[in-house]
C-alpha cells in the first residue's frame, strides 16, 4: 500500500520546516563551500561561486541551481593561404625494393652453441666451445 493524498485534498499546513544546524554541520558546510568555491574559481566560473548561507540554503534544496549564461566566443575559421602546395618530385616510382638479406660472411664466429634454457650463444675459439660444454660462462 503506497502512502499518498487523495486526489482534490490538501493539508493545512503550509509553511516548510526550519532545519537546526548543529556545530559539525556549520563547520562540515564551511569546508565544502570553501573547496566548492576554490575549485570553481580555478575552472574561472567566478560567477557560481556562493556564500555560506546559499550554499547551505543550495545543499537544503532551498534554492535552486541557476544554470550559466552561454557566451559564445569571437571565433572564426582559420582559413589556409595557400590552396595547394605540389608533392616533391621523386625519379623513384612504385614500391620499395626489399633491402638485400644479411648473411654472415666471415670467419671470426666458428660456430652457436645452447648454453642454459636454450639459450644461443655464439663460438669464436676452441676454449668457449669447452667452457660452453662444461656450462661455464665466460
Amino acid at each position: 500500500m503506497t502512502m499518498h493524498l487523495l486526489q482534490g485534498v490538501t493539508t493545512t499546513r503550509t509553511s516548510s520546516r526550519k532545519i537546526k544546524i548543529t556545530k559539525a554541520d556549520q563547520a562540515r558546510y564551511e569546508e565544502e563551500c570553501r573547496l566548492r568555491n576554490k575549485r570553481l574559481r580555478s575552472q574561472g566560473r567566478h560567477d557560481e561561486c556562493m556564500a555560506l548561507g546559499e550554499y547551505i540554503d543550495y545543499v537544503y534544496g532551498r534554492i535552486k541551481k541557476t544554470p550559466r549564461e552561454f557566451k559564445p566566443l569571437n571565433w572564426s575559421p582559420q582559413v589556409r593561404e595557400t590552396r595547394h602546395i605540389p608533392s616533391l618530385e621523386s625519379t623513384h616510382k612504385g614500391a620499395c625494393p626489399a633491402p638485400e638479406r644479411k648473411e654472415y660472411t666471415g670467419t671470426l664466429i666458428k660456430g652457436i652453441a645452447t648454453m642454459h634454457k636454450s639459450n644461443a650463444v655464439p663460438v669464436i675459439n676452441e676454449e668457449q666451445a669447452k667452457d660452453i660444454s662444461r656450462m661455464r660462462r665466460g
